[in-house]
């Protein structure tokens, strides 16, 4: 076990000091645990890479400071010393459903952790432990961004290169993210969110749902819908960050004619984005599992750690 930063002095500090939001992003503990057998073996089972995975990467639980609210999350690091791109991974769900478990940090994250990335992700508060309430793409939105200023406590974490990661919700958190900050320099998006009131037509149990977790959704749904759906807002997100969009076809949750209106567009309006249909993939993709690892890992190598440029996208050619 290895930690990093005086982290317990740190966390006792802070707890006896007023807590302000100038501490955003302030680390207070990061606690390592353990890769056990039974995780390796169900992911070998669909990735042969994940045998190295526990000997290249440390795995942590985390809890940093947003808002002043101590929310919890989960960090991957190479043990390798060195100087490393980041990742912010946004999770799916709302409350405790698809909360980040150690199992799934491992799963989804290892590989891209054992490709020389630092990647970092939050419970959202109000889940898992985290004080505070959630509001599924409201004010919980900051306790992405303050992950931003979190990787700076961390050692070898290169804060000019980060990424960012969703799936599900945690695409719809990624969206809203791009559009208030230009600091991600690449993104990636798995069957994510993109209409939430095209969402009620196909699921009309979301209602009860997110009437839980979204303010004033009782007496403002039409414009709180609006603010999550990234049919609304595309041409606010920032036009130097390429985004990779994975989608399977078969997916009930987020149906794919929802995500192509979405990439329409995009490509209006010139929006980097490379989009990837997966034939009778569902909403995990699972089916697709091996190939879609393989795109992200690439799509980092290519435009968050080596910076590579982005094609023109004006008609041109012969």
């Amino acid at each position: 076990m290895r930690f990093r930063c005086g982290l317990f002095f740190i966390a006792v500090m802070l707890t006896e000091q007023p807590v302000a939001n100038a501490q955003n992003g302030k680390l207070l503990e990061q606690q390592s645990y353990a890769i056990h057998d039974s995780m390796v073996k169900r992911l070998l089972l669909i990735d042969t890479a994940a045998i190295r995975i526990p000997k290249a990467v440390d795995f942590y639980h985390i809890t940093y400071l947003s808002d002043g609210l101590k929310v919890k999350g989960y960090l991957a690091i190479p043990k390798a010393i060195g100087k490393y791109p980041c990742v912010i991974f946004n999770r799916g769900g709302s409350g405790e459903f698809s909360a980040i478990t150690d199992e799934i940090f491992y799963r989804l994250l290892g590989r891209l952790a054992a490709n020389g990335y630092i990647v970092v992700g939050s419970q959202y508060r109000g889940n898992a432990g985290s004080e505070g309430k959630e509001e599924f793409g409201g004010s919980d939105v900051n306790d992405v961004l303050n992950l931003i200023p979190f990787l700076s406590n961390i050692q070898g974490a290169d804060t000019s290169r980060i990424g960012m990661f969703g799936w599900s919700r945690g695409g719809m958190e990624t969206y809203i993210t791009l559009t208030k900050t230009n600091r991600i320099k690449a993104a990636v998006v798995g069957s994510g969110l993109v209409d939430l009131a095209r969402s009620l037509e196909t699921r009309p149990e979301l209602d009860t749902t997110w009437a839980q977790f979204i303010p004033n959704y009782k007496t403002k749904k039409k414009e709180e819908l609006t603010k999550r759906s990234v049919v609304s807002f595309a041409e606010k997100i920032c036009k130097t960050t390429p985004i990779l969009i994975m989608q399977g076809t078969a997916d009930w949750r987020v149906p794919a004619d929802q995500v192509l209106e979405a990439v329409s567009t995009f490509y209006k309006l010139k929006q980097p984005f490379r989009f990837i249909l997966y034939e009778g993939g569902q909403h995990s993709l699972v089916e697709h599992r091996s190939n879609y690892y393989n795109q992200i890992v690439e799509w980092f190598n290519n435009y968050l750690r080596d910076g590579k440029s982005w094609p023109d996208l004006n008609p041109h050619g012969n």
